[in-house]
């Protein structure tokens, strides 16, 4: 390690910027942001840098650095664009035992300035030891994207309570299981939500408590998208990380599950076509029971989960036990489906709507109002609907929709073995019967799967090992 990480508290402290131009510029907002009392000196100084300097009462002096000018400051950082001024300043700086830093020359540095991930009171900092600070800018703009600004008021609130935490418990191991309980619980999704209120007071009652051992848990009903992992939202994926037991289905990818929590409990509560490992009634007693041991529980599934997905039956089953929980969206089939296949599920040439149907009812498609379905300029979803394909078909003819009608079966949508298969509405039934495309899929109907040859994207020259030409299956299936 060539660096030492520490934090400088340069709050009223009086600190030396060597340099007038937009890098001064930049390091002195930093500085200032940290509440130095700043004294820039150059013998020309940026408006921008003047203004900001002087509104913070700072100091400004033109002219000439000479060493004199490190009296009393307990910092440095050389900014300009003079070699040899660099050289002069690090060792009149050394020679005092002062911190120094000279931009673009870390053999001049006995400090660095990372790039920072600003969540105040929570501070992050990257450095790469100068020796490439594009590639620390390059993680702190992904370490940005996913710590959401509510830590910040969550560390404000934590730090309100630190002291009453340290009274209330007196064992190291009791504060920390406690801290745990709240950063990792429902004060912090509420912080993170902007609730500060309902955070304060719920922190408030957790404290007086005083038995972090016996808290209800909570429920997390999450979206885990189509297959892709990189699909998830940032919401999703930091839930994961977090929850103690895992409830997850079929239609979740290896790759999602990859990105939960490692030492978390998976339970695989899977439903395919007429295999149910665990019925839904069971799987609402399960989220019940981890709950209310205070666990932290993921149901994770495949889609939305409010969309065909008995998201809604499982939050039911939680509400008398007073069990709180949230609802993360994940993209539903439909849309990602479609837009790895290239087939816009609108467009004002073709379809001004869209509907998203189950294919798969109690009474199979008898409940299915196709005089509805059959109505022009609309895309239809079907999902679950491919092994009744065939009879749906038969009824959206039967009903007036021209057999013409483009259609697309999408199997494994988004995954590296997605597989496309297009047709009509007469023959896709039959293509299908012969391809014999694997669940999951999806079956899209509607004018806008012409575009699909035109605008396929996610392929084999794209995306090495990814075969769902539309081409090749058609070859296969002798329709070429």
């Amino acid at each position: 390690m060539e660096y030492l990480p520490l934090f400088f508290r340069l709050r009223d402290q009086p600190a030396l910027l060597v340099g007038g131009g937009q890098i001064a510029l930049r390091k002195a907002r930093l500085m200032l942001r940290a509440g130095a009392r700043l004294t820039v000196v150059a013998h020309e100084i940026c408006p921008e840098l003047a203004e900001m300097v002087e509104n913070q009462s700072g100091q400004l002096v033109v002219g000439e650095y000479h060493s004199g000018l490190l009296d009393g400051q307990v910092l440095v950082v050389a900014a300009t664009d003079d070699p040899s001024l660099h050289e002069r300043i690090h060792y009149d700086a050394v020679a005092r035992n002062l911190p120094v830093n000279v931009v673009d020359s870390p053999s001049l540095c006995t400090f660095v300035f990372p790039a920072i991930v600003d969540r105040s009171p929570i501070v992050i900092g990257i450095s790469s030891g100068g020796d490439s600070p594009v590639l620390a800018r390059t993680l702190r703009a992904r370490l940005e994207t996913l710590i959401p600004n509510g830590y910040s008021r969550l560390g404000e609130l934590a730090g309100r309570f630190r002291n009453r935490v340290k009274e209330r418990f007196s064992g190291v191991n009791q504060r920390r299981k406690f801290w745990e309980s709240v950063l990792q619980g429902q004060v912090a999704e509420k912080a993170f939500a902007g609730r500060m209120g309902e955070a304060e007071a719920l922190l408030e009652s957790k404290l007086q408590a005083a038995d972090p051992d016996h808290q209800v848990g909570e429920v997390y009903l999450v979206g885990a998208g189509p297959g892709d992992p990189e699909l998830l939202t940032f919401k999703a994926l930091r839930l994961m990380q977090q929850a103690d037991v895992v409830l997850y289905d079929a239609l979740v990818s290896q790759d999602v599950l990859e990105l939960c929590r490692r030492d978390a409990d998976m339970v695989y509560v899977g439903k395919k076509r007429d295999q149910h490992t665990l019925p839904q009634e069971g799987i609402n007693d399960l989220l019940v029971k981890y709950a209310l041991e205070g666990k932290r529980v993921l149901r994770l599934k495949g889609g939305d989960p409010f969309i065909f997905g008995r998201g809604a039956e499982e939050l039911v089953s939680l509400k008398p036990h007073g069990i709180p929980f949230q609802v993360v969206p994940g993209i539903t089939a439909a849309s990602a489906c479609a837009t790895y296949a290239g087939i816009p599920l609108t467009d004002r040439h073709h379809a001004q709507s869209v509907k998203f149907v189950t294919g798969q009812l109690k009474n199979r498609t008898s409940d299915l109002n196709f005089a509805e379905l059959v109505h022009p300029n609309q895309t239809i979803v079907f999902y679950m609907g491919l092994h009744t394909l065939a009879e749906l078909s038969d009824k959206l003819i039967a009903h007036g929709k021209p057999p013409g009608t483009p259609a697309a079966i999408v199997s494994r949508g988004t995954a590296q073995d997605q597989k496309v298969l297009t047709g009509t509405l007469a023959n896709i039934a039959e293509l299908q019967q012969e391809a014999q495309l694997p669940a999951p899929a999806l079956v899209i109907i509607g004018e806008v799967v012409a575009l699909h040859e035109s605008l396929s994207w996610f392929g084999d020259d794209l995306l090495e090992g990814r075969n769902h030409s539309l081409m090749r299956i058609h070859h296969e299936i002798g329709e070429a």
